[in-house]
């Protein structure tokens, strides 16, 4: 717990710096939470350097950390230091620079952390907790912005209605397992008929807690609000940080705890796949909020993940199919952090004193005053709409190919059809960039943090385009599938 317990020290250190510190001085909070990543960083460097190959488990069998979870954690570890660059310039032109936002996105991190380590719902359930409550008090931190507090409080209500259906949910396994641990309620649940109501309500509740923080459709609507009111900084850590988080819960409950249920799970995940591909497409094709744009991206990015998820429940364990799939979400999960960061960080870097940069009309003519920053921005939204040789290609790869694996080429064939609207509405924010005459003529001043931001998310998303096989190696390494050979040392 090296790196939770860290994170929490710098988390309590910035509140009591920021006490101390003059108003000029309010960046050293920033630096603080910089710092603190890069040392969460390192232990868990450690950590992975002494681990053996089934993980180290502690706390009663409620915490284990292995090659799953450290993957997990480097990519919080990243998101958030991405967000920690974007943020400097972006408070201090809200006027809202203070210790407390660091120290909410550190201790997030660490509930993210258990999200991914847990292997006991109690455990979970905290940390889904810690990190829930940590975001809503993120997304209305603009407090003298009235969008910012609808959205908070939309967030808060909804986040807090669904944790309640999940937990009851996981009460109902507590109550047929009589234990909290993953792993017995699994083996209880085989030894159930699937039929049994209670199980399929038990199962049932708890997939609606566990899409609605995926922000799946039907359970979609908190995400749209909350990333448009949102500071633009935390929105982009919610789009990946918050979200690889609740996609390592769900690997978690729904493939070591529940895979004995896949064949009651896996047919209500092939209609919410569809679902939250054809409702988040169609909803992005008509708006002119970047931010919302982006959110019913995000929502159709999670219903592409969902068909990679189809083609693990129908396939046996270990083959190329549950194989590739499973690789497909966590690549995925790995390039999405990076692309639509930068893409964030862009439109980030777009709010000025008098211009709040989320609306279609602020990218108008961004070429003309920001060029570096609006050529990173199309290679961003090309990465977005998976293609070649951008990073987003590699993932949308292994997702089509393990649908075509595991047989289900209508699923597959549809994946690529809403792809394509994919392209439509990211190219509509390109052709606003590129081909319309800009509303301010003055260059666009991008801080240095920002730079860095968008200098680390493009170069990331160029190399594991062009160079993917770093990227694919550390994925079997997390999932613990033996490197194949070299093509030359075949040949020999």
């Amino acid at each position: 717990m090296l790196p939770m317990v860290e994170l929490t020290i710098f988390a309590l250190g910035i509140l009591l710096i920021d006490l101390m510190v003059p108003r000029s001085w309010k960046w050293i909070n920033a630096a603080g939470a910089l710092v603190g990543v890069l040392f969460a960083g390192l232990c868990v460097w450690q950590i992975q350097a002494m681990l053996p190959p089934r993980g180290l488990v502690g706390f009663y069998n409620s915490l284990l950390v292995d090659r799953f979870a450290i993957y997990f954690w480097y990519l919080f570890l990243a998101g958030t230091a991405i967000s920690i660059l974007t943020s400097v310039h972006y408070l201090e032109i809200e006027d809202e620079h203070h210790g407390e936002y660091y120290a909410l996105l550190l201790l997030s991190v660490v509930g993210m952390m258990c999200m991914a380590a847990g292997i006991d719902v109690v455990l979970i359930f905290i940390g889904l907790e810690l990190m829930a409550i940590s975001s809503y008090v993120l997304v209305g931190f603009l407090r003298r912005d009235r969008r910012s507090n609808e959205a908070a409080l939309k967030y808060l209500l909804l986040g807090a209605f669904s944790s309640g259906i999940f937990a009851y949910g996981l009460s109902l396994f507590y109550g047929i397992s009589g234990s909290t641990n993953l792993g017995v309620i699994g083996r209880a649940v085989s030894g159930q008929n699937t039929h049994n109501p209670v199980v399929i309500i038990a199962l049932l509740t708890t997939m609606v807690g566990l899409l609605f923080k995926i922000a799946a459709i039907p359970f979609h609507q908190w995400a749209p609000d909350a990333y448009e009111g949102a500071p633009t900084s935390i929105t982009g850590f919610m789009s990946v940080a918050v979200k690889a988080a609740a996609w390592a819960m769900l690997l978690r409950i729904l493939l070591f705890g529940l895979f004995p249920l896949r064949s009651v799970y896996t047919p209500v995940i092939v209609f919410v796949s569809i679902a939250t591909m054809t409702g988040a497409n169609f909803a992005a094709l008509t708006q002119s909020n970047t931010k919302r744009l982006l959110a019913y991206s995000s929502i159709a990015h999670v219903g592409y993940m969902l068909l990679a998820f189809v083609a693990m429940g129908t396939s046996p364990l270990g083959t190329p199919g549950f194989l590739d799939g499973f690789k497909g979400i966590l690549i995925y999960l790995m390039v999405y952090t990076f692309m639509n960061l930068g893409a964030f960080a862009v439109i980030t870097s777009l709010r000025q004193r008098n211009v709040i940069g989320d609306e279609l009309d602020d990218m108008a003519g961004l070429y003309q005053r920001a060029p570096v920053e609006a050529v990173l921005m199309l290679l961003f939204l090309l990465s977005l709409a998976g293609i070649p040789p951008a990073a987003g290609f590699l993932g949308k790869y292994y997702i089509f190919l393990s649908l075509i694996e595991s047989q289900h080429y209508v699923l597959a064939a549809l994946g690529v059809v809403y792809s394509l609207f994919g392209l439509y509405y990211y190219l509509k924010i390109a052709n606003s960039m590129l081909m319309r005459a800009p509303m301010e003529r003055e260059r666009l001043p991008v801080s240095f943090g920002m730079r860095c931001a968008v200098g680390i998310t493009a170069l990331a998303t160029l190399f594991i385009g062009i160079y993917p096989e770093p990227a694919i190696r550390s994925v079997n390494w997390s999932l613990g599938i033996r490197q194949p050979a070299p093509v030359a040392v075949i040949r020999k």
